[in-house]
């Protein structure tokens, strides 16, 4: 095993994949996924990562396809290309691979977008013609269906028609009185593959035949009376013949397989790649990981990291920095803090990552790709081979600082320990100068003051340290960059109640520039928590003003818009009725002046007097059905008709024409228009002039209702696109509020497609959003995978 092999396992890399293999379907890919090793080459660990992410944006609209058919063929493909016969399970195989190929073309068809794994679905060479001929004539393991080949269906026939015959021949000797007392039991029985009948030994000269086995006791002969033995040689003839043609068969098959070996073989090896992408994508979406970026300039970042291996319920995010300012972390702090967590997921991330795997860290992560990581973690001191804990940690150092080169990561956990302190802190700081001047970036742990105060005076060595609380005694496991850790011995030991005069003994003892450097050490700390809960909360209130900013620009924007749409709108409708009113009202006068000059032509003044009555009432009905937008014109002027005096005027909102109140009724107002005179009630006039006034002109906007208002107000899409996925969610669930009082019953959110990772926040807020009825993802021309349809209840 490598010093690189070795770091790997050091720092859990095939526990990873183990969690990867067991995302996988199929064996060879699991097999596959337990065998992955970094790549070295920064193109080859894009493209692996590329492929990771286009399967998850896949799953999270399609899911993942079937992988269940994949079994490595290769074998029994070979074989039947030297011209061997495969027996019916390695069909039974080779027409499953086919099938599963088949299903992923067809998963694949119909995507819009290009992705990294297009290449590997358009590849696959599908067969329906063999995989339909190997499925209709293997029906099961050791089983040819009769329709396999017209000879082993006419020999089928002519067996059953023969088993028929013999079994009716025999039917009639254990049924007959004449053989009751020779037969051991009336029933017909297989051996040797000829049907028999059980006689009795003392009786087996009744019953003519040959003789095929006899029981364990003796007393009973299994004979195949003369009378069969003809019909049961046709049996055997006809099971010889079907033997040789279901050979004929499965070697006809083989020949099919052979000459489509290289395309079996070749959607084999796709669809068991294309099973660890997935399986990838699969752990990704477990991890809640993301694609970090592989950098070129060496500098290492990562933002809200978690182990892997740890429980994600308890694990604490952390920041992790390397490269770039420095290429130095020393990491200090007390035991138990976090420090050789923060070094393993420090390197057991940039190996994920060279292996297409996605990290459970934040998307704007990046790292460089290392030729090699290597690592000193763990005590491995050995009795038999005389080794102390010094001697093993110097052992794995030593293969390590002739290995190391400039693009290597090199990881030492309690870097010097094990030996005298003094000298212990001066190797670590030279073993740590000579790996730098080799150009390697390094993080080591250790609880040497040197090394601190080295990280404060040299150029390039940043000092990093796992929080503790003192209070409670327990680790945060956050890890602090450029902040010096503490022993926090004396804090500690006076919480566990030890003597306070031993812990002022204790004091005495250490020098007063260790004293000095403690105590300066505990106030740049305190600074700095009061520093970063002061710009945490500057965050905070800059980012809720920011999104109040921007959800009240969209709203103003939306309600603009809307307010112009509905202006326009109800202009239309009030013409609309206006000019419907109007034409109907010409009709009825026309017809009015008709029936007068046909009375002034007649002389039927009567007539004229009896059908004026029906003509004002047709009118006063046609007022009462005008919708409440055309009574209600915005803007307005006057007052309401209820306070309208004899003498004033008063528009018609039904015809928009102007009359005078001639009188007041009990309820009713009698107006003068012309030399017509007509009743109506006074919610059908406004008052818009007194006495001798003229009317205003109508407006033309109709006032709606609030609910109306309020639909207006809220647009049916909400934009989230460039905002993180806390924010988005907080801002789609206060938008969903006011979309359900506005009676909106379908809304679109658009989160783009990017990584998926917005759009994953999104769904999984609506899958346990009360207000929700059913989402889908956009449809072609609607937005596709970068919005989500959400129908409300």
């Amino acid at each position: 095993m490598t010093l690189f092999e070795k770091s790997l396992r050091t720092l859990e890399l095939p526990a990873v994949l183990k969690m990867l293999a067991d995302c996988a379907v199929s064996q060879p890919a699991k097999e596959a996924a337990a065998a992955l090793c970094p790549k070295t080459d920064i193109s080859e660990a894009r493209a692996l990562l590329a492929e990771t992410s286009a399967a998850r944006v896949m799953m999270l609209s399609k899911g993942a396809p079937g992988f269940a058919g994949v079994r490595d063929i290769r074998a029994p493909v070979r074989r039947a290309d030297i011209g061997g016969m495969l027996n019916t399970t390695e069909l039974m195989e080779i027409a499953a691979l086919l099938r599963a190929a088949a299903d992923c073309a067809a998963y694949s068809g119909g995507s819009v977008e290009k992705t990294a794994v297009d290449g590997l679905f358009y590849a696959l060479r599908t067969n329906k013609y063999l995989e339909n001929k190997i499925s209709s004539s293997v029906t099961g393991e050791d089983e040819i269906a009769d329709s396999a080949s017209a000879e082993l269906s006419g020999i089928r026939r002519r067996m059953r028609a023969a088993g028929e015959r013999i079994r009716s021949a025999l039917n009639k000797i254990i049924s007959s009185p004449a053989y009751r007392k020779a037969l051991q039991e009336p029933i017909i029985t297989v051996k040797n593959d000829r049907y028999v009948v059980p006689v009795r030994a003392d009786h087996k000269s009744s019953v003519p035949g040959l003789v095929h086995e006899i029981s364990a006791s003796g007393a009973t002969l299994f004979v195949e009376p003369m009378g069969v033995v003809q019909i049961n040689n046709e049996i055997r003839e006809l099971m010889a013949k079907e033997k040789q043609e279901i050979e004929r068969i499965l070697m006809a098959l083989s020949a099919e397989v052979a000459s489509f070996g290289d395309d079996i073989i070749s959607d084999f090896l796709i669809l068991a790649e294309l099973d660890l992408i997935f399986a990838k994508a699969k752990l990704s979406q477990k991890l809640n990981a993301h694609e970090p970026e592989l950098a070129e300039d060496g500098a290492l970042v990562l933002r809200r990291c978690r182990h892997p291996l740890l429980d994600p319920a308890a694990a604490v995010p952390t920041d992790l920095k390397l490269g770039g300012e420095f290429n130095t972390l020393i990491i200090t702090g007390p035991n138990t803090g976090g420090k050789t967590v923060a070094l393993k997921t420090l390197g057991l991330f940039c190996a994920m990552a060279q292996c297409g795997l996605h990290i459970p860290a934040e998307s704007d992560s990046r790292m460089p790709v290392f030729e090699k990581i290597l690592a000193d973690i763990g005590d491995e001191q050995s009795i038999e081979q005389s080794l102390s804990t010094f001697s093993s940690h110097m052992t794995n150092i030593v293969k390590i600082l002739e290995e190391c080169e400039s693009s290597s990561l090199l990881l030492f956990d309690e870097l010097g320990a094990g030996t005298d302190p003094v000298e212990g802190a001066a190797l670590a700081i030279s073993i740590i100068e000579y790996a730098s001047r080799r150009g390697a970036l390094i993080a080591a742990t250790t609880h040497y003051s040197e090394l601190k105060t080295y990280a404060l005076a040299r150029r390039g060595v940043e000092n990093a340290s796992c929080e503790f609380d003192v209070e409670t005694l327990r680790p945060t496991y956050r890890l602090l960059i450029g902040v010096p850790g503490r022993s926090n011995a004396f804090a500690i030991s006076r919480r566990l109640g030890l003597p306070e005069a031993v812990i002022e003994g204790a004091r005495e003892r250490i020098s007063g520039e260790n004293i000095s450097f403690e105590e300066a050490v505990g106030q740049l700390e305190t600074a700095r928590r009061s520093a970063e809960n002061e710009r945490d909360e500057a965050y905070r209130l800059r980012a809720a003003a920011e999104r109040d900013a921007r959800i009240a620009e969209k709203y103003r924007a939306e309600l603009e818009r809307e307010r112009e749409k509905l202006a326009l709108e109800a202009r239309r409708e009030t013409r609309r009725l206006l000019d419907e009113t109007r034409a109907h009202a010409d009709a009825i006068i026309e017809e009015l002046r008709e029936i007068r000059r046909a009375a002034r032509e007649d002389g039927e003044t009567e007539a004229v007097n009896a059908a004026v009555p029906d003509i004002l009432r047709e009118l006063n009905e046609l007022e009462s059905e005008q919708p409440p937008s055309a009574s209600g014109i915005s803007g307005e002027d006057g007052r309401d008709g209820g306070s309208a005096r004899a003498g004033d005027t008063v528009r018609l909102l039904a015809f928009g024409t102007t009359a005078e109140v001639a009188a007041v009724g009990d309820g009713t107002l009698e107006l003068k228009a012309g030399a017509m005179k007509i009743t109506v009630s006074p919610d059908a006039v406004r008052v818009v002039g007194g006495s001798g006034k003229k009317a205003a002109a109508p407006a033309a906007v109709p006032a709606g209702t609030a609910a109306d208002g309020l639909r207006a107000a809220v647009p049916a899409e909400l934009d989230l696109r460039g905002m993180a996925s806390d924010e988005a969610v907080s801002v789609l669930e206060r938008y969903l509020d006011s979309a359900r009082l506005a009676n909106l019953e379908t809304v679109t959110i658009i989160h783009g497609k990017g990584t998926g990772a917005l759009r994953a926040a999104v769904r999984r807020a609506l899958q346990s959003e009360p207000r929700v009825k059913t989402f889908r993802p956009g449809r072609y021309g609607e937005g596709d995978l970068g919005v989500t349809i959400a129908e409300l209840k």
